[in-house]
């Protein structure tokens, strides 16, 4: 249901819209969404991805500069190499799961909060739902953005569904039955 005043989108069972309180009744219409096409779904993405290239170089910084250091320093000795190549390793190891934590939960929470969409999503006017265009929970979003990673298998196809498919769905929202539509 969408409300005849401020045209927001609410459950069924509500008798009042969530957004701006008009008391919703017959004048209050079902309508089927609007579907995020592929390419507002991508350029979403792409500001997505340079907002969170600021922490992620930040946090680059903070991880490499001290192997860079310790190996400047050890570097007179085989023991001393051995221990800041081991020490680097480690350092990417720890890095990149530190990237990934935060670039999950980033998506995880915004999309599961009450914006329902990324920042990148929230610029382009499109909200990640489910299937009756409610907001999806922690978990659902969880493994939406877990089912992205079938997505990127096999040369990202899981991702160009959306350009195909009836209600523009990727792979990933397949697999949580979700939908990304314009935001009301």
């Amino acid at each position: 249901m969408y409300c005849s005043q401020c045209g927001t989108q609410n459950s069924d069972e509500f008798k009042f819209c969530h957004n701006c309180g008009n008391r919703l009744s017959a004048d209050a219409v079902a309508v089927s969404p609007e579907y995020a096409a592929f390419w507002r779904r991508f350029l979403a993405y792409v500001v997505d991805r340079l907002l969170l290239s600021i922490p992620s170089g930040i946090l680059a910084i903070l991880f490499f500069i001290p192997s860079i250091m310790r190996f400047l320093s050890n570097c007179c000795s085989i023991e001393g190499i051995l221990f800041s190549v081991i020490s680097f390793l480690f350092g990417w190891i720890w890095f990149f799961i530190l990237i990934v934590t935060m670039h999950l939960l980033y998506f995880v929470w915004f999309e599961s909060s009450h914006f329902q969409a990324t920042p990148g999503k929230l610029l382009l006017g499109i909200i990640v739902t489910d299937i009756e265009g409610r907001r999806i929970s922690f978990f659902r979003s969880l493994g939406r953005n877990l089912g992205k990673i079938i997505s990127h298998m096999v040369l990202n196809i899981g991702f160009i569904l959306a350009g195909l498919t009836p209600r523009k769905q990727a792979l990933h929202d397949m697999l949580a039955d979700c939908l990304v539509v314009m935001r009301k």
